[in-house]
Order: structure tokens, then sequence, then C-alpha cells
């Protein structure tokens, strides 16, 4: 739960904390050492829209590169889930088309969700089918581990008062209700998938909505997806241009893959 002078929830170290005593040196993103993270990580919440849209673009492409975990990528997910309720978040981000709305608070989460979609039970078997078992992974580990405090920190924003929030809570918790130690709370966020992502303006939104109540065995029905499955760049998305680096999982992607 979120404490009423805006910081991390129970259970998440301070992310102040995370930055000064990780050994970024010992951990890996896409380009070698993770020396530069405290830095880059603390310009989310810089006072300049550009350095935060850097900051962003850094998250996306660096710490989990084509939806890659690296070991840089835990440490990073316990900072980005204890800095959600810093009222800072709530700053702008600069947009281009093709990604989502919102400010860092919203792109926060959506890249919360990319972290947790690579370890849900259809990854397992996906990674198994191809040799790549997660549980001889270690950042998978890592953030099989510490999917509880995600899930309270992604859930704590749910009833953000941001309509793009709020999505991108409930798009976060979805993926993290794979773990064992959370299925309980699947059955309370039932309404708000098919209440507020279920009539999402964002098809993508809508799409995740109707595939997880599905999975879990609830009712999707009168819920209304992608109403052109070969519009695979989505002419819904609404006129408000989005996030520059674009997300390529399933759940938050300006293209899809081909339904075929």
């Amino acid at each position: 739960m979120t404490c009423a002078d805006g910081s991390s929830p129970v259970g998440l170290p301070d992310p102040r904390h995370t930055l000064t005593s990780t050994d970024w040196a010992a951990l890996e993103h896409a380009y070698g050492p993770a020396t530069d993270a405290p830095r880059m990580l603390s310009a989310l919440w810089d006072s300049e829209q550009s350095v935060r849209t850097q900051a962003l673009e850094y998250l996306h492409h660096t710490l989990h590169h084509q939806n890659t975990l690296y070991s840089a990528t835990v440490a990073a997910a316990l900072y980005v889930a204890a800095i959600l309720a810093d009222p800072r978040t709530n700053w702008g981000v600069d947009k281009e088309r093709g990604s989502f709305p919102g400010p860092v608070r919203a792109e926060l989460l959506t890249w919360i969700a990319s972290v947790a979609d690579e370890v849900t039970d259809k990854a397992e078997r996906t990674s198994r089918e191809f040799g790549f078992p997660l549980d001889g992974y270690s950042p998978a580990l890592g953030i099989l581990e510490i999917r509880p405090l995600l899930f309270t920190a992604a859930h704590d924003a749910t009833d953000d008062p941001d309509r793009h929030v709020r999505e991108a809570a409930i798009v976060a918790c979805i993926p993290l209700l794979d773990d064992p130690r959370l299925l309980r709370h699947r059955s309370a966020l039932v309404p708000l998938v098919r209440e507020v992502l279920g009539t999402s303006d964002l098809w993508q939104h809508r799409e995740r909505a109707i595939d997880a109540l599905d999975a879990w065995g609830e009712d999707s029905s009168g819920l209304e997806g992608q109403r052109n499955p070969f519009l695979f760049c989505d002419a819904d998305l609404p006129s408000i241009d989005s996030s520059p680096w674009g997300h390529a999982s399933g759940s938050d992607g300006c293209c899809e893959e081909p339904p075929f």
C-alpha cells in the first residue's frame, strides 16, 4: 500500500537506497556493465521533459532491449515500482505517434507490464519449448521473485485519477497475476479489467482485457477488440501522439504480429 507521503509501497526498498547500494558495475544491460543506471534512472523525474524522455528510452532500449531481461533489469524494476507513487511521475513526457498517451507514471507502468510479460506462464512454456527454461536464467528468476512487490505498486495505481494511468496499471497487474502467490487477486481485478480496460479507447487494451478474462475463465462477452485484424498499425490510436520508443510487447505495441 502507498504511504500518505507518496513514498514507496511497503516491502519495496527505498528508491534512493536502490540507486546507492546496488553494485551496478556488477550488473549487465544490453550494452555491458550498468554503471550508467543510477544517473539514467534518476533522470526519470528530472525537471526537464526532454531528459525524462531520454530516461524512458533508456528503460526500454537499454535495460529491456527487445524485451530481453538483464541482471540490471531486476534492480531497475524495483526502483521503477518504488517511484510510481511520487507526484513527479505525473509530469509529462515527449510524445510521438505510435505509442501511448499518459504521463511518466503511465509509461513506467507500461514498462513494468513489458518486463512482467517475459515471465508469465505462457512465456515459460514458450521458452521451455525452445530449450531455454526461465528457471535457468537468473534475470528471469529475479523478476519472478519480486512479482508480488511489483504487483503491489501497480495495483496502487489502479485508482489513479488519470484514466491512462489506471489502464496502464491494470495492464501491468495482469501478467503479474500469473504468480501463484497472487492468484487470489484475480477475482478482485476482474471488474476493473472489464469496466476500465475493456472500454479503453485503445484497441490493444481492449484486446488485453479479452485475453485476460478468457485465460482466467471469466466472461469476456460484450467487449470489442480490434475491429479489423489486418490493421496491424492501429487506426484507433488517439490523435494525441505518444511515446517515441514504441512498445514491442503484445500488450502495448502499436504494431502486432500478423494473425497468421
